[in-house]
């Protein structure tokens, strides 16, 4: 009787080691994607935040150019904003499924890298 006590106690000495063990592992696979994700996040923030930077600079440069082409300054940003406005609109009714398709299948791709 004795010896059976003994092997289940050992049996569930080696269950809940191995449940500590399974959510150690679960948590570090958690960590180690999410870190992978956030790493090639980071990179990708910082070219977009550039390149925002210069179309910034740069339209405001077309809104001024313009704005002097058209007689008043305010006239290149009204001209600059409607192109942007129709360009956002157009974005809206004919790329919005394609963008969240490609973002979708990105982050996907990440996890299960």
């Amino acid at each position: 009787m004795d010896d059976k006590t003994n092997m289940i106690e050992l049996l569930l000495e080696r269950a809940v080691d191995y449940s500590k063990t399974s959510y150690e592992l679960m948590k570090l696979r958690t960590l180690g994607k999410t870190s992978d994700l956030v790493s090639s996040f980071i990179p990708r923030a910082v070219v977009y935040i550039l390149f925002a930077s210069f179309l910034l600079f740069f339209n405001l440069g077309i809104a001024l150019w313009l704005g002097e082409i058209l007689g008043e300054t305010c006239y290149g940003f009204f001209v600059v904003a409607a192109f942007y406005g129709i360009l956002g609109i157009i974005s809206y009714f004919f790329l919005r499924n394609w963008l969240k398709r490609i973002v979708e299948n990105y982050i996907i791709k990440k996890v299960y890298k």
